[in-house]
């Protein structure tokens, strides 16, 4: 061990020196003056004994704590018991440990220099575990404050911890208007409302609905304005606390760009199906206007092909009420321009004519949009889940519901089929993800369920009122 030994008293430090030698220390011998202190760095000093007390020594240990290191050294004193009343004094200078009337004692001297080494270890190794410590959190304190994500840690009651400068800049919130906060005060209702029992539920049942999953999710500003992010949550337990750090990237822009080419999309299948209806269908008519005329002719005539004249005209109107409900599936709100209740009426019409099942509609409200971007998207989420339902659930019974009021939109669609299996989320098909895109689009929110009511699936689709402009009437 690398030890300093410093005083005054030359008979005091040649026993310590002794002492020192038999326990095979490193150590110098040096007065206590500032110059001395030099020595610590220069020859990795751990432990510093003095041999003696005195005002220097008094003050060479403040000026030993002073430095930036100064915390890392195990200070032991010898005082002698006419000096005990000075034992304040050298408390006060941050002194480790006193060896009172054991210097001409060999065996109780060796002992007080055993215990001191063990200590010399203990604080060395708890100054560099602390060390790294703050390099670790210096480097986590630079990551939170250059990072262009924002990253917001919370512990277990929801209270936020941290809220980096990316924080601030996206949310419009000082980090020290939040800090202590419940992290509710950064989402809309009916999210802020729900949020304390989705933590509860989580810590009662372990049931994950963002932790290590990540999803998309609407903010609030400061100022009340809803935004779209992205929202990736992790789990760390720190001395038996949970924290869990939130990394949320604004995908408002994303958002932007994926309506825009989903706006281009809706308007080739609207340029679709008015081809279908004002060109094929009219075309389609008038051919089997001819064709009837024709087999009227024929069959006067007593011809033995009026009958499939007849068969080609029949047929050929077949095809034009086909071509028609093509039509009404591409073009179901914008055609009608009657708002959602009249399209899912349709809706239900064509799923049991065409799937040969039960389908419900339960819906109060007829709901319109200024925008009927919206309404088309949420038209084609209940479109595709009732399709799905059919097709990969084996359903028989569809119920769709709609329901609204001041605070959100709800649209449910539930069946009596097969369901998802445990690890739907790991195998998405095409049907899911169209689903999940178009709920992003509009800001709403989509979770799939075990239906209770009819024993299969149901997707369950929100939409806030916050952000989005629908009216809703008897």
């Amino acid at each position: 061990m690398n030890t300093l030994l410093v005083g005054l008293n030359s008979e005091s430090k040649s026993i310590l020196a002794d002492a020192l030698k038999r326990r095979q220390h490193q150590f110098d011998v040096v007065k206590p003056e500032k110059s001395s202190i030099d020595l610590l760095d220069k020859k990795h000093i751990s432990l510093i004994i003095l041999s003696d007390f005195s005002e220097e020594g008094i003050q060479f240990c403040r000026d030993v704590r002073a430095k930036e290191s100064g915390r890392r050294y195990t200070i032991a004193a010898v005082v002698s018991r006419d000096q005990t009343d000075q034992l304040h004094r050298l408390l006060d200078a941050d002194v480790d440990q006193y060896f009172v009337e054991s210097l001409y004692d060999e065996q109780r001297l060796d002992i007080r220099l055993a215990f001191a080494e063990k200590m010399t270890r203990n604080k060395e190794g708890q100054f560099l575990i602390e060390q790294k410590l703050r390099e670790s959190e210096a480097r986590a304190r630079s990551i939170l404050k250059t990072t262009v994500d924002a990253i917001i840690t919370i512990d277990e009651k929801g209270t936020i911890r941290t809220f980096n400068r990316a924080a601030e800049k996206l949310f419009q919130y000082g980090a020290s208007e939040v800090v202590g906060k419940n992290v509710k005060v950064l989402m809309p209702q009916p999210y802020r409302r729900e949020h304390d029992g989705y933590i509860h539920n989580y810590h009662q049942t372990g049931n994950r609905k963002i932790i290590g999953i990540g999803r998309d999710v609407t903010g609030k500003r400061k100022d009340g304005s809803t935004f779209p992010m992205y929202l990736a949550v992790s789990e760390v337990n720190v001395n038996g606390q949970r924290l869990y750090t939130g990394i949320i990237r604004d995908i408002t822009e994303q958002r932007r760009l994926e309506q825009e080419v989903l706006r281009i999309s809706e308007h080739e299948r609207h340029r679709i199906g008015q081809d279908l209806h004002d060109g094929l269908g009219q075309m389609l008519t008038g051919i089997s206007l001819i064709n009837r005329n024709i087999a009227s002719s024929l069959k006067d005539e007593g011809h033995k092909l009026a009958d499939e004249v007849d068969e080609i005209t029949r047929l050929i109107k077949e095809a034009d009420e086909f071509a028609r409900t093509l039509s009404r599936g591409l073009i179901p709100v914008e055609f009608d321009n009657q708002g959602l209740k009249v399209a899912l009426e349709r809706l239900v019409e064509n799923a049991e004519r065409l799937f040969g099942i039960k389908c419900v509609l339960n819906c109060k409200y007829n709901i319109t949009f200024e925008d009927t971007t919206s309404l088309v998207h949420l038209f084609r989420i209940a479109q595709e889940a009732t399709s799905n339902a059919v097709k990969h659930g084996k359903a028989t019974e569809v119920h769709i519901s709609l329901e609204a009021d001041e605070e959100k939109l709800t649209i449910a669609v539930e069946d009596n089929g097969t369901g998802f299996t445990d690890d739907w989320d790991k195998q998405k098909g095409l049907g899911v993800r169209i689903m999940s895109f178009r709920a992003r689009l509009v800001g709403a929110n989509l979770e799939i369920h075990d239906s209770k009511k009819l024993g299969g699936a149901q997707i369950l689709v929100t939409l806030l009122a916050v952000g989005s402009s629908y009216s809703y009437t008897d």
